[in-house]
């Protein structure tokens, strides 16, 4: 099979990759590493089924010749983290769009229909009360002028862009709402809390806990996530259905500091903070986040392998093995 990625370089897509590659596909890769890391494709260069584009989703003039090739589409490609979303809000909106609809675009007019995986995120529930979050929810989002909420808007928008290509023009594409993607290789740069939790411990650093710790957040393995997508995008009965991707275990951001240090038996304190002091500005934040996966076990039977301990377990080994490298 013939697989493209967009966005291939950053933390999911690059796994995604790996996972492809693990099967014998042809994996062909696009990034402009601008959050992606070129570090994350390491493994796979010089691979003979492994082929990587630098370049900007927004102006590729491969887009084309990509698209008639690929079987399979993982659409990953967006300016993603809430930090990034504050500091460059006219790239989010620039990218996460106009990227999208691109490639929608460039599909329909090679007149192949290859299987495609739209990404959108659970930041699309926003303010919904309800504990946990099905397909067929409100969406609750603050009025206009919130930056902060661009990155959902702009998710929701590809949404309705996916949902309008697959009527009009009957394409197979599957919408996934992510959930909290945890795993190797990702870093907390642009506010990804796991990653700086694990980094902070093995150092023995305060970890920095946002507003009082009471959010709580649904973590899932990039390994359980890419084992979702792939059976996702080959399951016709999804296509043009949205569906939610990640594990239902939850956790609050407090008792998620306390337990990473604890299980990297770290000396660390926990230091709150709030958040105009971390983003400059106030922020509300969702106070949960939970996915109700009923129809993503009924489509393909996913259930997750790796649980939060786990996965926080191999994180740590992974930070404290890197710090043993350099000293």
């Amino acid at each position: 099979m013939h697989i493209l990625i967009t966005g291939g370089a950053g933390f999911i897509g690059s796994h995604l990759a790996d996972h492809h590659l693990a099967k014998g596909d042809q994996v062909y890769v696009v990034d402009n590493l601008s959050t992606g890391s070129i570090a994350n494709l390491e493994p796979f260069r010089g691979h003979p089924a492994f082929r990587f584009a630098e370049a900007d989703i927004l102006h590729w003039n491969g887009l084309t010749q990509a698209v008639a090739w690929a079987d399979r589409i993982y659409h990953m490609a967006a300016v993603v983290g809430v930090k990034k979303v504050l500091e460059d809000p006219v790239a989010v909106m620039a990218t996460n769009m106009t990227g999208t609809e691109r490639v929608l675009r460039a599909i329909h007019a090679g007149g192949w229909n290859p299987q495609v995986i739209i990404a959108s995120t659970s930041e699309v529930y926003g303010f919904n009360a309800k504990s946990s979050f099905a397909e067929t929810d409100h969406i609750v989002l603050p009025s206009a002028g919130r930056l902060r909420w661009a990155y959902a808007v702009t998710k929701l928008a590809d949404e309705f862009l996916a949902f309008s290509y697959a009527r009009k023009y009957g394409l197979h594409i599957v919408v996934v709402r992510l959930f909290n993607t945890i795993g190797p290789n990702q870093v907390g740069h642009y506010g990804m809390v796991v990653p700086s939790f694990v980094k902070q411990a093995v150092r023995n650093e305060p970890l920095t806990v946002y507003g009082e710790g009471t959010q709580t957040r649904s973590f899932c393995d990039v390994r359980d996530t890419v084992v979702a997508l792939d059976s996702l995008a080959g399951c016709p009965e999804a296509w043009g259905e949205v569906v939610n991707v990640g594990n239902d275990q939850e956790i609050s951001i407090r008792d998620l500091a306390e337990r990473v240090v604890q299980r990297a038996d770290s000396n660390s304190p926990i230091h709150f903070m709030s958040y105009k002091d971390a983003y400059g500005e106030e922020f509300d934040d969702v106070t949960h986040r939970r996915p109700v996966l009923n129809k993503l076990k009924a489509l393909t039977g996913f259930e997750p392998v790796w649980d939060l301990d786990n996965t926080l377990d191999d994180l740590i080994e992974r930070a404290s093995a890197k710090i043993r490298r350099v000293a």
